[in-house]
């Protein structure tokens, strides 16, 4: 969310021309692509301190220091806020955390090489500046106050609007990582089944990268915090949106949510104007109190849809969004996992049998209890354990079917094995670092610096 949307000038005049918008997302399913994105805590060895903007250690130096790879700068006026290449970029997150959002790409085999460059590019530089980069959904040991913030107008616009709707917000922005994988859609219907399975399944996969059990150095009682924060951050922007699965559920009605999403800001002239609370109806009748008269593009359109931050989220693609920030060996599972799901019509259907007779309370009730509990949430006669196992075989059916081949005829689902391994121990990160936190480590949370760093 970082980086403003690609230049569109073209006015917008009428709610049906943001419809069209959305639907132009459809493509065959030979055009279909795999995108995924990443974040991670940049921290100084020395200190394990967040890293601040400036400084021989920090951001603008390692995203300095990157550009010897062949990255491009992106600048909000004077401000390195950002790297490109490739059709993939290089972002900073609020609290300085750094993301790669990667190039839309056909197989996982490309997308796991993709991460693997990245990770070992961003490896070489923090190596030379004495810092490190670590995989967790939530900041395991430092305070709110202690988090750096990057000079960014968003952010700020977004900092002081946070605590008006929610307690957490804050530390959504400061505190946490995720991983997220991005994937296409065929028509308006096949965007609904995907979007409905999704929402419905984003809890395993909460469950199955649950990496986040620590606040300021102690457990906090939950195996993924990050799922916690986003039920206190903004309930007009969160959560599992149970209008997705009633009748007439589509663009249409996506994009009349999207329009009711309060506003954060407009973007002009290298500028964040402060709109927060604001409404892109208004917006678009031309009286936007923070732009008096002006009327939206469609780059201001695709920059205000990506101030909703639901479990699935909508733009011309979907983006699958319930996952902790993780270990190098993982990340390429996540998009195993959806795309064994989604990318293949008979998978796709057994996964919508699974879940088209769960109620809203009980997707909300999935979501809320494998934060606390991870695999060990009671869902129906079971758990959320036997349900992972279910949809693994599901996604590992689809995979299968794709026989999308890497040079030496390996497919794609040997990326889902980690998965497996803690479906079948019934144990997620979280469950291994706080076994680790009570055993080795003798409670001294200094030790999951060394453990876990990249």
């Amino acid at each position: 969310m970082s980086i403003p949307a690609a230049a569109n000038a073209e006015p917008v005049q009428s709610r049906a021309q943001l419809i069209e918008s959305v639907e132009q997302g459809n493509k065959p399913a030979a055009d279909w692509r795999i995108g995924t994105e990443h974040e991670k805590f940049a921290f100084d060895w020395k200190d394990y301190r967040r890293l601040p903007y400036d400084g021989d250690c920090g951001i603008r130096a390692l995203l300095e220091g990157l550009q010897r790879f062949g990255w491009d700068p992106i600048r909000e006026g004077q401000t390195l806020i950002g790297l490109k290449r490739d059709g993939a970029a290089v972002s900073l997150e609020p609290g300085g955390q750094l993301e790669l959002s990667g190039a839309p790409l056909e197989t996982i085999h490309q997308t796991c090489d993709e991460v693997h460059s990245h990770l070992a590019e961003a490896e070489a530089v923090t190596k030379e500046l004495g810092a490190g980069l670590i995989g967790l959904g939530f900041d395991p040991k430092w305070r709110r106050e202690d988090m750096p913030w990057m000079p960014k107008g968003r952010y700020r616009i977004m900092r002081d609007y946070m605590p008006k709707k929610g307690s957490l917000g804050l530390d959504m922005m400061a505190r946490t990582c995720t991983v997220q994988v991005n994937l296409d859609y065929a028509s308006e219907a096949d965007m609904v089944k995907k979007f409905r399975v999704g929402l419905a399944l984003q809890p395993v996969a909460t469950a199955l990268f649950a990496n986040s059990p620590f606040t300021e150095g102690r457990p906090n009682g939950f195996k993924s915090w990050r799922a916690q924060i986003w039920t206190d951050t903004d309930p007009d922007r969160t959560g599992m949106l149970p209008f997705a699965f009633e009748d007439g559920f589509g663009f249409e009605r996506w994009v009349d949510y999207i329009l009711d999403v309060p506003m954060y800001f407009v973007y002009r002239n290298g500028r964040y104007l402060d709109a927060s609370g604001q409404s892109f109806r208004d917006f678009m009748a031309g009286r936007l109190p923070a732009a008096p008269g002006e009327t939206p593009s469609l780059s201001d359109w695709a920059d205000h849809m990506t101030t909703a931050f639901p479990e699935v989220r909508v733009k011309t693609f979907l983006e699958m969004r319930g996952a902790d920030g993780g270990p190098w060996k993982s990340l390429c599972g996540l998009p195993a996992f959806w795309v064994g799901l989604l990318y293949d019509g008979t998978a796709l259907d057994a996964a919508w049998d699974l879940v088209r007779d769960w109620s809203a309370e009980e997707r909300e009730a999935l979501r809320t209890g494998v934060a606390r509990h991870g695999f060990q949430a009671p869902f129906r006669a079971g758990t959320v354990r036997e349900l992972a196992l279910r949809t693994l075989e599901i996604a590992q059916a689809g995979l299968s079917a794709r026989r999308a081949l890497d040079k030496a005829g390996n497919d794609e689902t040997g990326f889902l094995q980690v998965l497996h391994d803690r479906a079948n121990a019934g144990k997620s990160p979280a469950d291994q670092l706080l076994e680790d936190y009570a055993g080795d480590w003798a409670g001294d949370i200094d030790r999951i610096w060394t453990a876990c760093a990249y």
